[in-house]
């Protein structure tokens, strides 16, 4: 999943160096927290958050197999 959201960021920024993915695994759930530079913020959330929403889909469908539930936390 990891290498998703990173894949997917570095296609959307204007600074693919500045992007990092980190992932937390647990019983249940797996968290992705997504950092990209500040001026990066907005093409990764895109109006009204449809881009973010767009992404969550992608690793949502992605981590179907999995039977955990997937969170991807978009941080500054």
């Amino acid at each position: 999943m990891k290498e998703l959201v990173e894949v997917i960021a570095r296609a959307l920024v204007d600074y693919p160096e500045e992007v990092a993915v980190t992932e937390t695994e647990n019983d249940k759930s797996i968290v992705i927290e997504l950092r990209v530079a500040q001026a990066d913020m907005g093409k990764v959330i895109g109006k009204q958050g449809r881009i973010a929403k767009a992404i969550r889909s992608v690793v949502k469908a992605a981590a179907a197999k999995s039977d955990k539930k997937v969170v991807v936390d978009i941080m500054q």
